[in-house]
C-alpha cells in the first residue's frame, strides 16, 4: 500500500474503470430502430399513425367534359360541425363546412346512350305567326289558334332538358326598349337564355324585338298596373286600375298587348295595389289565359295574390324569387345573385328579376360566364312553369 492510498479519504481510493465499446452499442441501437420501422411499415395499415390525409384522383385529361357534366350533390350554408344533410338512402350524415361538393352527373351516361340532344337554335323567329294572332282595335293581338296552339308554345325559347337534376335559374331583365343604349347593351352582353321584358312605351319596339329574337332571347311584355300611391306614382298611359270598368280594362289591355309581338307572356310593372286585389286579377288573368300567354309576378310586392288567382284561372304562372338590383350597386347585386343560387340549389329552380341598368347588365354578364362551372343552368323563364294545357 502506498502513501497515497493511506492519505485518501475512506472509500475514495483508486478504482478500476471499465471501458465499454460505445461504437458497437450505437450501431446495435441503429439496427434495432431500422428493423422496427420496416416491421411497422410492412404490418400496420396506417403507417402515419392516424394523421389526417387526403387522396385525390386526377384525370389525365378533361377533354370532352363540360361543366354540365358535373352536378351539385349538396351545399351546407351553416359553417359548423353540427350541420347535416340527408343522403339518398334517407339517413342523415354530418357535413363539414366545405361549401359545394360535386360528383359526375348521372344524367350524362343516359344522355350519351339516348343520343345527342337536339341543338338549341341560336336565333328565334322574328316574324309574328298569323296562327296565333287576331286583329284588334290598335293592332294585332295574341290569340290561341284553332288547333290549340298558344303564343306561349310558339314563341318560347327551347330549354336544354338534358340534365334535369341540375339546379336551374331564370333571369328576367325588365325596362327594355326605353333606352337605346341599355337595350343594345343587354342584347350584346347577356346570354341568350336571359329573358327580356319590354316596356310598352318604348320606341322602335318591333326593331328591338327582332334584334333580341335574333340573339335567341325570349320576351315578355310589361303591363303597367296600379300602385298604392297612384296617381302620385303614375306608371304611364293605359295603366290598368282596380276601379276601371270591364270594357275600360279590355280597351287599355288591347292597346298594351298590341305594342309588341312574339312574346310568351306578360309581367307587371309596379302594381302593388292591383296585384293585391283578387277581383281585378281574376279579370286580367282570364284574358291572359284566353290569349295563350303566361304571367310572371315580378316579386316587388309581398301583398300580391297573383299565385292564388293564377291557379284558379289556370294561368301559366311564375314568380320572381329575388329582385336582384333593389340596391343598384355591384356588391349588392352580387350578394343577391348568391342568394338566388342558394334558392336554386334548395328548390331545384329559381327566378331572378332585374332592371335594365348598366351596372346590372355588367354584373349579370360577369356572373353568367361561370354559372355552368358552379353546377347551375340558365333557362328562359317559360321553362320555369308547367306549360301543359290546364296550368
Amino acid at each position: 500500500m502506498s502513501s497515497n492510498d493511506l492519505s485518501a479519504p475512506l472509500g475514495l481510493g483508486k478504482r478500476k474503470i471499465m471501458r465499454l465499446p460505445f461504437g458497437l452499442v450505437g450501431a446495435g441501437l441503429l439496427v434495432i430502430l431500422i428493423t422496427t420501422a420496416l416491421v411497422w411499415i410492412g404490418v400496420v395499415d396506417d403507417p402515419l399513425g392516424g394523421e389526417p390525409t387526403a387522396v385525390v384522383r386526377l384525370e389525365r385529361s378533361l377533354e370532352g367534359l363540360s361543366a354540365r357534366d358535373i352536378g351539385v350533390v349538396g351545399i351546407d350554408p351553416v359553417l359548423n360541425d353540427e350541420s347535416s344533410s340527408q343522403t339518398a338512402n334517407g339517413k342523415r350524415e354530418a357535413q363539414k363546412p366545405l361549401g359545394p361538393r360535386f360528383e359526375p352527373n348521372p344524367d350524362l351516361s343516359q344522355t350519351v346512350a339516348a343520343g345527342v340532344t337536339p341543338p338549341i337554335p341560336s336565333s328565334l323567329s322574328i316574324r309574328a305567326d298569323s296562327r296565333v294572332m287576331e286583329p284588334g282595335p290598335y293592332g294585332p293581338l295574341p290569340a290561341v289558334s284553332a288547333d290549340g296552339l298558344r303564343p306561349l308554345d310558339l314563341y318560347a325559347r327551347p330549354a336544354d332538358n338534358s340534365f334535369p337534376n341540375v339546379p336551374k335559374i331564370a333571369i328576367v331583365v325588365g325596362g327594355l326598349g326605353l333606352s337605346q343604349t341599355t337595350t343594345q347593351m343587354a342584347i350584346e352582353k347577356l346570354p341568350p337564355e336571359t329573358t327580356f321584358a319590354f316596356a310598352p312605351y318604348g320606341s322602335s319596339l318591333d326593331r328591338w324585338m327582332q334584334r333580341a329574337r335574333q340573339q335567341g332571347h325570349e320576351m315578355l311584355l310589361q303591363l303597367p298596373l296600379e300602385p298604392f300611391d297612384y296617381p302620385d306614382n303614375d306608371p304611364g298611359p293605359h295603366t290598368l286600375l282596380v276601379n276601371l270598368k270591364s270594357d275600360q280594362i279590355h280597351d287599355r289591355l288591347a292597346w298594351l298587348l298590341s305594342r309588341l309581338t312574339n312574346y310568351v307572356g306578360v309581367t307587371n310593372y309596379t302594381g302593388a295595389r292591383f296585384t293585391s286585389d283578387e277581383a281585378a286579377l281574376q279579370g286580367l288573368f282570364s284574358q291572359v289565359t284566353d290569349r295563350g300567354l303566361m304571367y310572371l309576378d315580378d316579386g316587388s310586392s309581398s301583398r300580391s295574390v297573383a299565385a292564388t288567382v293564377a291557379s284558379g284561372e289556370h294561368t301559366p304562372f311564375s314568380k320572381v324569387d329575388i329582385v336582384l338590383d333593389e340596391v343598384p350597386k355591384p356588391d349588392e347585386i352580387t350578394s343577391r345573385l348568391l342568394q338566388l343560387e342558394g334558392v336554386a340549389r334548395a328548390q331545384g329552380m329559381a327566378v331572378g328579376g332585374a332592371s335594365a341598368l348598366p351596372v346590372t347588365i355588367e354584373q349579370l354578364a360577369e356572373w353568367s360566364r361561370t354559372l355552368e362551372e358552379r353546377g347551375l343552368q340558365l333557362i328562359p323563364v317559360s321553362a320555369s312553369i308547367d306549360r301543359s294545357v290546364g296550368n
